[in-house]
């Protein structure tokens, strides 16, 4: 007979094992990660996301067409079947795209990704690197998952397949990682990002309701960009949970830099930063929490930076962060909350479990038949 002392216990058992468990897995990962068949079961991943990009449920079930990338080549124009972006771009309905083996593609303009699609890169060793990187326009439910993507550069123009089969011109790109253009509910998650030419992820034009958890960025200048332009007021309305990521080394700014919107920051490791960590312009807000920042120097201390400077109504909030080697953080405003529904919730784990939480962080060397 359950006691209600014996119900409260089991209730805060529940709550902590949704946080972290006895081998410092963060949510998402005990979600899959401690399965050996999640080979057998891959879209097992996509009810594992959480923060405002909320489950991926829309990315499995009966409908979706499995496809397996065979060809590292890329045609930008008439993409061949087992590449890439035959998968990502061309290919109809539902697609769930995993990779032969390992590979390195070189993508000779912009990925236009369309929606419904996880590119999933468990199990295989693969980078997009050297050429133009991926592309997120106008579309929704897309997962990226466990890609290697560094020294991506602006491509000249070029023709280029988008979803749907139009042969567009492709120019004015200048170098991202991922550019998200007006998409929403799209989950970034165990991504190894470095050395691009402009930035490593973009979150712009109206795009919101973004998850980027359990990234690796790395020697980079700008990271990480929320919200286009300090004119573009729809993305006032942009939502973005960035949760148990590894910052640095060698990373400057822009982790993220967030214009207008709203940002959860939460459980991420700054391993140092030159001109700041979280930076922002145009009035948004930010909750911080549970993170650890580690300043890197005796002349880069502060954690934030608002554009202007005189931001002093915006609500910018630190919750439970961990400050070493004198950072610091400058508080504005109110506390905020980001109102996450039953399908985003999740609880922040103390700063003191960030390093368990982010050792893993980036794409992960996992084998079919064990644990990741």
């Amino acid at each position: 007979m359950a006691s209600k002392e014996f119900l409260l216990l089991a209730l805060l058992f529940v709550l902590h094992g949704a946080t972290t468990n006895i081998h410092g897995a963060n949510i998402i990962d005990r979600c899959w990660r401690q399965q050996p068949n999640w080979a057998a079961n891959r879209q097992r991943l996509a009810v594992c996301s959480v923060g405002f990009a909320g489950k991926m449920r829309q990315n499995r079930g009966p409908g979706v067409i499995p496809y397996m990338v065979t060809d590292p080549s890329d045609d930008p124009v008439r993409p061949r079947p087992g590449t890439l972006r035959y998968g990502a771009t061309v290919l109809a309905g539902k697609v769930w795209i995993t990779f032969q083996r390992g590979m390195h593609i070189r993508l000779a303009q912009p990925l236009f990704v369309k929606s419904f699609t996880a590119i999933d890169a468990r199990g295989a060793d693969v980078h997009i690197a050297g050429g133009a990187g991926i592309m997120l326009f106008h579309v929704n439910n897309v997962i990226i998952h466990g890609l290697h993507i560094h020294e991506c550069r602006s491509q000249p123009a070029g023709q280029v397949v988008v979803p749907g089969g139009a042969v567009q011109s492709a120019g004015g790109m200048d170098g991202d990682a991922i550019r998200l253009v007006s998409s929403t509910k799209v989950w970034i998650d165990h991504n190894t990002l470095s050395r691009c030419q402009d930035g490593l992820l973009d979150v712009t034009v109206g795009s919101t309701d973004v998850t980027v958890s359990n990234n690796w960025f790395f020697n980079h200048d700008k990271v990480m960009l929320l919200g286009h332009d300090d004119g573009h007021a729809a993305d006032r309305r942009m939502r973005v949970t960035v949760a148990f990521n590894r910052f640095g080394p060698n990373v400057n700014q822009r982790m993220p830099r967030i214009r207008h919107g709203y940002a959860h920051v939460v459980n991420n490791l700054y391993d140092g930063w030159g001109d700041y960590a979280i930076g922002g312009s145009m009035g948004p807000s930010v909750k911080s929490q549970g993170n650890m920042f580690v300043a890197s120097g005796p002349d880069n201390k502060k954690v934030t930076r608002r554009m202007p400077v005189g931001g002093k109504d915006w609500d910018w909030a630190s919750i439970g962060d961990s400050f070493q080697n004198g950072a610091f953080f400058k508080q504005t405003g109110s506390w905020v909350r980001p109102n996450y529904n039953k399908h985003q919730a999740f609880l922040a784990a103390s700063a003191n479990e960030v390093r368990s939480l982010t050792k893993d962080a980036g794409a992960l060397s996992c084998s079919s038949g064990s644990a990741c």
